[in-house]
């Protein structure tokens, strides 16, 4: 602090040290650590550097420092996953996000869907000009992540093989049955492919829906017979249907799965 007051103004050098030691989103306690201050004078200081153009309020108490070539700008955060952890940590970015960064697709979504242990109020929020689409999982849920540096940000998201279970415990996060389909058969295809993991996330998730959807996709599969087989030896009392989002007028009774008429076309006989 006192280096950095000797060569800046009083007012920038404690915006140094506060940008320097908050990360990429920096938090009111965290600011009034290393201003060592209290948090209701940190809180008047960073709400006038926000006035002054210096910082952008993303959340209550959340801040992100504006680069100087992007003063004026709307958008001030180059990497929006950055923000994940701050706002709605102990949390992963999952589901369609996540098939697009681990190559499992072609297709690009606006919104960056987190799966997060804090209570949701709202599926849907924009901080920062960006869409988080939210859903709530228990903290001991959060496995089958990787972690990964963003800017200066720790970021978890699913890896390859929770990333499909995760599609098929709620479609709706895969951007539906049809995409997590084809992501499905992407992941086959790929060096991803792990029909371990895929069986032994599944049996840790504890929804019987999973193997349902799962074996139906894996039969239509010649690189995922064995998968097929260790579905059914899965196979829990009760019908689910193949995308809750859909009506699912057929049945096929050797999965206990509700499908729509035009996926019940590609059923082997």
């Amino acid at each position: 602090m006192i280096e950095l007051e000797e060569i800046l103004p009083p007012a920038r050098a404690r915006l140094a040290v506060v940008v320097g030691k908050g990360g990429d989103v920096i938090d009111v306690g965290d600011a009034a650590d290393a201003l060592d201050m209290s948090r209701t004078q940190t809180a008047k200081i960073l709400s006038r550097w926000e006035k002054q153009g210096w910082l952008r309020r993303v959340a209550r108490g959340k801040y992100v420092p504006v680069e100087l070539e992007l003063l004026g700008a709307p958008n001030v955060i180059c990497d929006p996953w950055v923000m994940v952890p701050a706002l709605f940590g102990p949390a992963y970015v999952g589901g369609r996000t996540a098939t697009e960064h681990w190559g499992l697709t072609d297709q690009i979504f606006r919104d960056i869907v987190v799966c997060t242990a804090r209570p949701v109020r709202k599926k849907t929020v924009k901080r920062h000009n960006t869409v988080f689409t939210l859903k709530r999982v228990r903290e001991e849920m959060i496995f089958g992540t990787r972690r990964l540096w963003r800017s200066r940000s720790s970021v978890l998201v699913s890896d390859p093989h929770r990333t499909i279970i995760d599609m098929l415990d709620d479609p709706a996060f895969g951007g539906s049955i049809q995409h997590a389909a084809d992501c499905f058969d992407a992941y086959l295809r790929s060096e991803h492919r792990d029909i371990g993991k895929l069986v032994d996330y599944a049996d840790r998730l504890g929804n019987g829906a999973v193997f349902k959807r799962l074996g139906f996709l894996a039969e239509q599969q010649p690189l995922a017979e064995d998968l097929a087989e260790e579905a059914k030896l899965r196979l829990t009392e009760g019908y689910a249907k193949l995308d809750p989002a859909f009506e699912c007028e057929r049945l096929v009774t050797r999965w206990r799965l509700r499908v729509p008429e035009n996926w019940a076309e590609i059923q082997r006989q």
